[in-house]
């Protein structure tokens, strides 16, 4: 039989997943499906017992599972539980273990592009649940400075505080970054899917210095029209984060790592 794997969100017939994973297993030599199957969260629980009966070999959890999910896994990764939210799930015997992939698949992105992060300073603007996925590999990547922006100081000087036994966060509002530069200035915030991008003063980014952007598509042009006024020398979207994270579940599942650099070709070809 084939293996069978499966992307859970609600709604869920827009995601790309199916796409990379189709791409992953022609390129790996797997045999596998894989589906998009829409699950409301008032029946997620039931909904992950029928899939692990139905024989599912692992599953991507996407909006608005990411948190809830956890509570359901028999056991969580080290790196799930500082992120608070799982988006891969590996069939156990009797239930699923849970892991987040977003993080690895942030930085090998960056990898990929030749973000340098080490040495520099490095600006997080957002302090929500797509931030917690990310600061783990970004204090491992030895930044010379790291700061996370929320609007309010509330949410940053939390996360300042949880990620303290990995290194230092400098915790700030947006309004208070007047003055700073940085090298490296990341999006993580969800104001490009209303059309804008965060309210921020003057010119933060450093000559010579690089932006990206989590969200992808429509989500991502109000955060690049941002960075070109800041004179940014590169400018990405997070199309490549999205490969990245499907490609390190796809390790997880399948014991094999696949390029992601043609995917994402493919994926911008339409």
């Amino acid at each position: 039989m084939t293996d069978r794997y499966a992307v859970i969100g609600d709604p869920v017939a827009h995601s790309l997943s199916p796409r990379i994973h189709a791409q992953f297993a022609r390129q790996t030599g797997q045999a596998l499906s894989y589906d998009a199957v829409e699950v409301e969260p008032d029946v997620l629980p039931v909904a992950l017992q029928a899939l692990h009966e139905q024989g599912y070999r692992g599953l991507n959890a996407t909006l608005p599972h990411k948190v809830a999910v956890m509570a359901l896994c028999e056991a969580v990764s080290e790196r799930a539980q500082r992120a608070g939210a799982v988006n891969t799930l590996i069939r156990t015997d009797s239930s699923w273990r849970g892991d987040n992939t977003d993080g690895e698949g942030f930085i090998s992105d960056l990898h990929r592009l030749d973000y340098g992060v080490s040495g520099r300073r490095v600006l997080v603007l957002g302090a929500g649940g797509a931030v917690r996925g990310i600061l783990e590999p970004l204090l491992a990547a030895a930044p010379a400075e790291l700061v996370v922006s929320g609007r309010s100081p509330w949410k940053p000087e939390a996360l300042a505080e949880q990620f303290r036994p990995l290194g230092t966060i400098r915790p700030s509002t947006h309004l208070a970054l007047k003055g700073d530069r940085f090298d490296l200035i990341i999006n993580a915030t969800s104001a490009g899917h209303g059309g804008e991008a965060p309210r921020l003063p003057g010119q933060l980014l450093a000559d010579g210095g690089d932006c990206y952007d989590l969200s992808y598509g429509k989500a991502f042009a109000p955060f690049r029209a941002w960075a070109e006024s800041q004179g940014a020398a590169r400018i990405a979207d997070g199309l490549g984060m999205l490969v990245g994270q499907a490609a390190a579940a796809f390790e997880l599942w399948r014991g094999v790592r696949p390029d992601t650099a043609p995917v994402i070709a493919a994926l911008r070809q339409g």
